[in-house]
């Protein structure tokens, strides 16, 4: 399908590009989301009768992203999540739990604004993108960790997970064996009603 796009689309075109698309992507996004209109001579019309006023809506938009942005410099958020002795957090952060984090910092940003490939399933620092415009986005830095003072460490840029296996704590068998539905083993005083981590250090 064929479409005039009435916003900056990533990987697509600009303002006014008319743009070949899938069809299923015009129909479950472009067009729905109002960043596009078909391709036709009507449309084609509606649009140059009103470039100059969607231009400027653009560029007010983009302003005001812009000074957004400035808020959102050297911005980290700390997630504390509960994990396996390899890391592996039990469950994931999605965006929802991105967006409440950024709200809960003064930063308020719809989940469409949240670009995240895939859930993120470990801790660790990472980089996430938000979009708070087409042509304008930022970099906020996420703190997976499984407390408070390894979300400090972490920030500091130490590898909370190589540190724990270089000191020689009570690992044995999670790396060769590690089972995602075992017991937390090491967690369990942050959960209570796991079995006591002396089970398993009895079994090792």
């Amino acid at each position: 399908m064929d479409v005039i796009l009435l916003e900056r689309v990533e990987k697509l075109g600009a303002i006014g590009d008319v743009v070949k698309v899938k069809d299923g992507f015009a129909r479950n996004y472009l067009l729905p989301n109002k960043k596009a209109l078909r391709a036709n001579e009507a449309n084609r019309k509606v649009f140059e009768a009103n470039r100059a006023r969607i231009e400027a809506d653009n560029a007010s938009r983009r302003t005001d992203a812009e000074k957004e942005a400035k808020n959102f410099e050297g911005v980290s958020v700390t997630l504390i999540r509960q994990s396996s002795n390899t890391g592996q957090l039990y469950g994931s952060v999605a965006v929802r739990d991105l967006v409440e984090a950024l709200e809960a910092d003064g930063h308020k940003v719809a989940k469409s604004a949240i670009v995240l490939a895939k859930p993120i399933k470990a801790i660790g620092v990472y980089e996430v993108k938000v979009q708070l415009h087409p042509e304008v986005a930022v970099t906020v830095k996420v703190n997976v960790a499984r407390s408070p003072e390894e979300a400090e460490m972490q920030s500091k840029g130490v590898d909370v997970m190589a540190q724990m296996f270089e000191e020689g704590r009570d690992v044995t068998g999670f790396t060769e064996d590690y089972d995602p539905n075992a017991e937390p083993g090491a967690t369990a005083e942050a959960q209570p009603e796991a079995a006591p981590a002396g089970e398993e250090a009895s079994e090792a």
